[in-house]
């Protein structure tokens, strides 16, 4: 994994081309991310760097005791989100604090934006798994209802795995090679073509397409 930057969905809109094209974008607020820790073989096993994003204050109940002295033992501002970036190269070319914004980026590059997908809450097994439903009319009385689980006496349980109704959406989804049509740097804007996973607000990671 190259670094990258975390950031916001904004939403969505669409631009114009010279030629007239209409093309559908997403607007992202990317950064600034600030490094918060290096990680070395010698003192955690691997190679790493970790970004902070979105400052809070330093009296904030959003973080916990132990999560607000990672930062002091820095001398750093907390910030309310952290993830680790593999570089490609070295740690030696990082150092605490240093600042990583939508700069690290050009327009015509093409970005890997990673997110969550939109939950859906709990629903049954037609939405989430796409099941057919029963007879609707002659007395049937399964509609949407999940049917026999199972066998009977032996074993007389639900084997793992089965699929059934739960929770749905929320799922970690990664986009690969989308272009970047434009970058507001005054704004820490970075307009990707096409869509991206979650809705706006959703906390999203853009790193670069090897």
């Amino acid at each position: 994994m190259s670094l990258g930057i975390l950031g916001n969905k904004i939403g969505m809109t669409q631009v114009f081309t010279p030629k007239g094209e209409i093309i559908p974008v997403t607007i992202i607020k990317g950064g600034p991310c600030y490094v918060t820790q290096i990680k070395s073989k010698e003192n955690c096993g691997y190679e790493a760097i970790q970004l902070g994003y979105s400052e809070v204050p330093s009296n904030s109940k959003i973080l916990t005791k132990p999560q607000l002295g990672h930062f002091s033992k820095q001398n750093l501002l907390p910030y309310r989100y952290l993830k680790e970036y593999k570089p490609e190269i070295g740690n030696d070319n990082y150092e605490i604090g240093q600042k990583f914004s939508v700069e690290m980026f050009e327009v015509g590059q093409y970005v890997n934006i990673t997110g969550l997908t939109i939950g859906k809450g709990f629903t049954g097994n037609i939405k989430r798994n796409n099941f057919e439903r029963g007879a609707m009319t002659h007395g049937s009385k399964h509609h949407r209802a999940q049917g026999s689980l199972g066998s009977g006496t032996t074993p007389g349980r639900v084997f793992p795995g089965k699929r059934m109704s739960g929770r749905s959406g929320m799922e970690k989804r990664t986009i690969i090679g989308l272009e970047i049509i434009d970058i507001d740097i005054e704004e820490n804007l970075i307009i990707v073509k096409g869509a991206i996973p979650g809705k706006s607000g959703n906390l999203v990671s853009i790193t670069g397409k090897k």
